[in-house]
């Protein structure tokens, strides 16, 4: 088990450093650089020179990149994470980062559970009902949802629950903090169910493709022959060993989850680090364009980290499998 997490935390390290290195490379293509998009307007070639003197940008680009990760690991013992300062909003990084985060782990991490709830039992009544109307009604309304961008759903939502029928609002509050936005869950509602719908459509299909697989295993069989009822089969036998993959499929769905986040927080101006990022780019606001996508890429290799273990503890045979 030591060594089985010795080298998922080694390849979540490596996975975070090449991240931060191909970012940090591609905001140094900005052109003009990052003095042009603060200074705007003002932007003179001794105002360039002086921004760019004092904040160390003059200097040659692996000495920047030292000093932008030892900002960041420095000391070992007690690290900083100094993600820089953003001009734009004339704030740290950091406490940018801190104010948004929750609200998007809060976004992800409600629409997940709930997914998780709606689409285990769905893939099930599609195995008991397999080859049926009920069946294909479902199969055909997970392709569809699976297929449809986040941005159309959200759109589509927005259009009818909100402009015609004002059930619900057209956008989430731009203020206040994670629990604020529980409180009044009426802006939290369409965000919620445009980022569950994409998911529910995906881990529906894999929990009937893995149910499937586990009704056709050995010991299935043996438990028929022995006169298990059909019900004991299916929630006794076969459900408890089919939840096994879908802690993996939970790991590898975070990328697309969060990037759904981001699309979502954007058509509904929800106030996390979706929002934050685009904004961010659009303002050419390169340290926190730096700071947002090194902590997506924490947050969203943390979490394949997590779902790997937890299978791990699930099944033996992947943890001694390699050792």
């Amino acid at each position: 088990m030591i060594g089985f997490l010795f080298r998922r935390l080694l390849q979540a390290i490596i996975v975070i450093f090449f991240v931060s290195l191909v970012v940090f490379f591609l905001a140094q293509l900005v052109p003009g650089g990052e003095a042009r998009a603060v200074l705007q307007t003002r932007a003179t070639q001794a105002l360039i020179a002086k921004f760019n003197r004092q904040n160390g940008l003059d200097l040659p680009i692996w000495d920047q990149l030292f000093r932008y990760f030892k900002g960041l690991i420095w000391p070992i013992w007690h690290p900083k994470f100094d993600l820089g300062y953003s001009y734009k909003y004339n704030q740290q990084v950091n406490s940018l980062i801190a104010e948004r985060l929750p609200r998007t782990l809060l976004l992800v991490g409600f629409s997940t559970i709930i997914s998780l709830i709606i689409a285990i039992p769905l893939g099930i009544i599609q195995v008991v009902r397999r080859n049926t109307f009920v069946d294909y009604t479902l199969t055909g309304l997970s392709f569809i949802f699976y297929a449809m961008p986040a941005f159309l759903l959200g759109t589509l939502l927005i259009v009818y629950f909100a402009l015609d029928n004002k059930i619900f609002p057209v956008s989430a509050p731009g203020t206040g903090s994670a629990w604020q936005i529980v409180t009044d869950p009426r802006a939290f509602v369409l965000p919620v169910i445009t980022l569950c719908a994409l998911t529910i459509a995906s881990f529906s299909r894999y929990m009937r493709s893995s149910m499937m697989d586990a009704l056709a295993e050995d010991y299935v069989r043996t438990a028929r022959a022995k006169g298990a009822s059909n019900r004991r089969v299916l929630y006794g036998h076969a459900l408890r060993n089919a939840l096994i993959p879908i802690l993996t499929l939970i790991g590898l769905s975070l990328p697309t989850i969060v990037s759904g986040a981001l699309i979502t927080e954007n058509v509904f101006n929800y106030p996390g680090m979706g929002l934050l990022t685009v904004q961010a780019a659009e303002n050419v606001d390169i340290p926190l364009v730096l700071g947002t996508t090194l902590v997506i890429t924490i947050a969203t290799v943390v979490g394949s980290l997590l779902a790997d273990v937890l299978y791990a503890i699930a099944d033996p045979r992947i943890r001694f499998g390699g050792e």
